[in-house]
């Protein structure tokens, strides 16, 4: 993640849920980030089963971050609708989390 977006892609509100795989390595998945846009939604077969997720990407540098979770066809995997994972390789370490 560019380095002037550390602080503020996380709202305060985030809860930050971490042990998730992304494409790249170790993921965290996310209630709701900010300064982030959106790519359209596609249908991705994951570890956990089928998905339609979309892209999410820095707003100011146009980094591919992680992706939203749009559905899941599973009935265990609703959970993650609407919830965002960012792989921890395009974050930074700032406030001593893992």
């Amino acid at each position: 993640m560019a380095e002037e977006l550390a602080e503020s892609l996380l709202s305060s509100e985030t809860q930050l849920v971490p042990s998730f795989q992304g494409s790249q390595g170790r993921a965290y998945l996310f209630n709701s980030v900010v300064n982030v846009g959106c790519g359209p939604a596609e249908e991705r077969v994951l570890l956990t089963g089928l998905h339609a997720v979309a892209d999410i990407y820095c707003e100011n540098c146009k980094t591919t971050l992680g992706w939203k979770y749009e559905h899941a066809f599973e009935s265990s995997q609703k959970y993650k609708e609407g919830k965002y994972i960012i792989e921890l390789a395009h974050m930074i370490k700032d406030n001593g989390w893992d």
